[in-house]
């Protein structure tokens, strides 16, 4: 690679996507052909999954050892984790997720949605649209991934039928409607032979779209980042106290949406003092404007007590402040839920005690109907009603995504019991 293809790939932008699917719809496989087609894997790999399908009696290579990295995984035949894999062509660059399919993993499936771009749900040709699919379809729409890709698998074994794949569009396209995806597109494939993959292969003549990699490396995702609100959590208020830095006060921490630049009318929340900024940061540069997701350091016009968990915002653009909420809740701890307890959550930069106050009800994922519950276990989704003992300062979720998430803390083993998406509205 020359030095220009170096920075060329280095200034490349990343596509984060999942995998999702019913059992052996081919999941695997898709991502084996993906890395494989387009040249992203060492010969020492290609080597070694090659012995691997020959040890196993099976002919050519089994693309779908690539991504099972577990040998336990390898011996059972199932991925049973999140495996992330990474890869890159000259126009973009790729972060792979690929969840399992199984109704017991939806906390993993979740994790790795969690920051998606886009959602690539597999059917298998022959099967057609089952409840997997629609319970991989619901939780992508759940964490608000943007763009959806139906491939529709193993063509090779429906005889490359056209009238199969819109068949299959069609049923999909009927219950999907009820989601708020950006886009959907459906591409029919076949991930073991190759067709539709990278390469448009011989065999679909009908379809005249664009293959999944063709997809993946064009489409606009720029819009899927919140560049409108301005919210910025404050992380860490650096003051050196140093000879030359005397005075200097700053708050560091990321835009999590929108932009800001010098001169600026900001208010300070939970407090809902006001100021305006006076200098932007980065490192020890100094500019007039930093925008989401930067890493920055902002100064104010005014003293004002500001700490660790208070958030700068634009006045006049100002998020909900709010003791109590509504939110749809992953468990994600073996332990239930307790509702008597308190727990921690952290939203953004600050972590406050609260306590889940009401389940108003479960959502059974494979149908979507609404299940009344006293607690909540390992993988269920539920709407439920939290109370914090201070003020947060958030949007709604499908609005933005930083100031609209959340987890659940133990406080007493201090894990990651549950991930929330705030829901200020019915809509």
């Amino acid at each position: 690679m020359s030095a220009n293809e170096k920075i060329s790939l280095e200034q490349a932008e990343l596509l984060r996507f999942i995998t999702a699917g019913s059992v052996d719809d081919g999941k695997s496989t898709l991502i084996g052909r993906l890395l494989h087609d387009s040249k992203s894997i060492f010969e020492d790999q290609l080597s070694s999954i090659t012995k691997t399908t020959q040890k196993r009696g099976m002919e050519g290579v089994d693309l779908s050892l690539l991504t099972d990295g577990l040998q336990a995984e390898r011996e059972q035949g199932i991925t049973i984790d999140v495996a992330y894999r990474y890869f890159a062509t000259p126009k973009r660059k790729f972060i792979i997720a690929d969840t399992p399919g199984h109704e017991q993993y939806t906390r993993n499936m979740v994790t790795g949605a969690s920051t998606a771009n886009l959602a690539i749900v597999l059917i298998d040709a022959r099967k057609g649209v089952l409840t997997q699919s629609r319970r991989h379809t619901y939780l992508a729409s759940l964490v608000g991934i943007p763009h959806l890709v139906v491939a529709v698998n193993k063509m090779d074994l429906v005889d490359y039928s056209e009238d199969t794949f819109k068949e299959i569009c069609k049923d999909f396209a009927s219950f999907a409607a009820e989601f708020n995806f950006n886009s959907i597109e459906y591409i029919p494939m076949s991930a073991l032979k190759g067709d539709m993959v990278v390469e448009r292969g011989d065999q679909l003549p009908w379809y005249q779209g664009v293959t999944l990699m063709g997809l993946l490396e064009n489409i606009v995702i720029d819009h899927d980042v919140n560049l409108e609100d301005f919210r910025f959590p404050v992380q860490w208020v650096c003051r050196p106290q140093t000879e030359e830095l005397h005075d200097f006060r700053g708050y560091m921490g990321r835009v999590e949406s929108g932009s800001i630049r010098v001169g600026d009318a900001v208010t300070l929340l939970p407090s809902g003092l006001t100021s305006r900024i006076k200098e932007v940061l980065f490192h020890e540069a100094v500019t007039d404007q930093a925008t989401a997701p930067q890493a920055a350091t902002l100064t104010i016009e005014d003293h004002l007590d500001i700490s660790r968990g208070d958030m700068l915002v634009k006045t006049g653009d100002l998020p909900h402040v709010t003791t109590e909420f509504n939110a749809m809740l992953c468990w994600m701890s073996e332990h239930p839920l307790d509702p008597k307890r308190k727990y921690l959550i952290k939203q953004t930069t600050k972590v406050v005690k609260a306590k889940i106050s009401k389940i108003d009800h479960r959502v059974d994922v494979n149908t979507l109907e609404h299940e009344t519950v006293e607690t909540l276990q390992l993988n269920d989704i539920a709407k439920v009603t939290i109370k914090v003992q201070q003020p947060l300062v958030c949007d709604d979720y499908q609005h933005n995504h930083a100031t609209g998430s959340f987890i659940v803390i133990d406080e007493s083993s201090n894990n990651t019991v549950a991930a929330g998406m705030i829901v200020l509205s019915d809509g």
